[in-house]
């Protein structure tokens, strides 16, 4: 089996460079990324200064275009399709009885994974997006989770998920991520798991179990999905917990106790002599302690309800003793989710530069100074953490080297 790739939302390249990493053949035979916000496309320009351009089938280059326009049958074969499908109508970045979910303008963008799947059947699939995925959306819980399940069913696919805590595997930062592994039900991993219970895929033998070991798995429970797209979109509702998997519409999940490993500390990833640019000056040190402080503020709804809108208190400045909180697009602006460190060697309060956030997300230094610093946070906002798609990738080269 060829180990190809096709790297949907590709982003400035993170599965790419998780899988380039290993050193094992893998290529990448085409990719999309499209920002239809942006007049110029700063993460598509950057993932090419690094990697070079793909043509199609035709001999033809769209990786710059809608991927709604773009036509799959010229999508050169693959037996990996990648991608972190855009996440902002599930991010907890938007209060989640906003969140649209997979009715959003991005969370649409989901029909674009499946019309590839469906024009190219390849063997795996490997997906990315923020753990709040499975709770989507709030009027009807786990309806949009169930979809993306179902869809994988009725193309012929297995599922297993995992929501992942960077930080516990050796990352930087404590962001979570729901990945996704399907595979089709005829490939000799999916020969391999069919006798193993529910249990022993979720918490020992299955894909995402060797790519991020537990010690303990509690919660079980399982359910059938409905027959039809519509049937789920309608009346689907469950609690998904933070790791399963699907077998035949026979959908199980557990919450699972990470193995927590050594992380790597936001003090391990600060520059030296940073530019003054990015420390704070002293008259906005009071806003800044604003944001970071506890809160308890008298609102009232549009139906005359009054209630108070409260927040607790965030470390201020963040600890350099722990791994990093989860990076936001917004980062480096005043806003309470950015983060602000006392630097090691002058102890004035600075933002994160452009370098350190690279580090957090795993990524060379200097990976996207192509960019506007504006683009640079926002794109590293956005990223996913590299060093998980790493390790995943040597699990599959395992199961790879199985195959037909």
């Amino acid at each position: 089996m060829q180990k190809t790739i096709c790297e949907l939302f590709a982003g400035v390249g993170g599965f790419r460079l998780g899988f380039d990493r290993l050193n094992s053949g893998w290529e990448t035979v085409w990719f999309s990324q499209y920002e239809p916000a942006h007049k110029k496309q700063w993460a598509h320009d950057c993932y090419v200064h690094h990697f070079g351009d793909c043509a199609d089938l035709n001999g033809e280059y769209h990786t710059n275009e809608d991927i709604t326009t773009v036509g799959k049958n010229a999508i050169p074969e693959h037996t990996l399709l990648v991608g972190a499908f855009p996440s902002q109508d599930y991010s907890v970045a938007q209060p989640l009885n906003t969140a649209l979910g997979i009715q959003g303008n991005k969370g649409t963008l989901w029909w674009q994974v499946r019309d590839v799947l469906v024009a190219k059947q390849p063997a795996f699939c490997i997906l990315e997006n923020v753990g709040r995925i499975i709770q989507s959306p709030k009027g009807q819980r786990g309806r949009d989770f169930g979809l993306i399940l179902g869809t994988f069913a009725e193309y012929g696919y297995q599922v297993e998920w995992r929501v992942v805590n960077a930080a516990q595997y050796g990352g930087a930062q404590r962001r979570k991520s729901t990945f996704i592994f399907a595979y089709r039900k005829d490939t000799a991993y999916a020969a391999k798991m069919h006798p193993m219970s529910a249990e022993q895929i979720i918490s020992e033998d299955g894909f995402m179990a060797q790519a991020f070991p537990v010690v303990a798995l509690d919660k079980f429970a399982g359910i059938q999905l409905d027959d039809t797209l519509s049937d789920i979109s309608d009346n689907f509702t469950f609690e998904f917990q933070n790791a399963g998997c699907m077998c035949d519409r026979h959908v199980y999940t557990a919450k699972v106790q990470e193995l927590e490993e050594p992380p790597i500390l936001l003090g391990d990833v600060l520059e030296d002599n940073v530019d003054r640019k990015y420390y704070i000056p002293a008259n906005m040190l009071p806003r800044w302690e604003y944001l970071k402080g506890a809160k308890k503020i008298p609102r009232t709804a549009k139906t005359g309800y009054e209630y108070f809108y409260t927040e607790g208190s965030m470390a201020f400045p963040d600890l350099l003793d722990k791994p990093s909180r989860t990076l936001a697009s917004s980062e480096g602006k005043v806003d309470r989710s950015s983060h602000v460190v006392a630097d090691p060697i002058t102890g004035g309060l600075r933002k994160l530069t452009p370098v350190e956030m690279e580090r957090l997300q795993g990524f060379d230094d200097n990976w996207t100074d192509s960019m506007s610093e504006p683009m640079r946070r926002f794109c590293m906002g956005n990223a996913l953490v590299v060093p998980m798609v790493t390790r995943m990738g040597t699990v599959l080269d395992s199961i790879i080297a199985n195959e037909p």
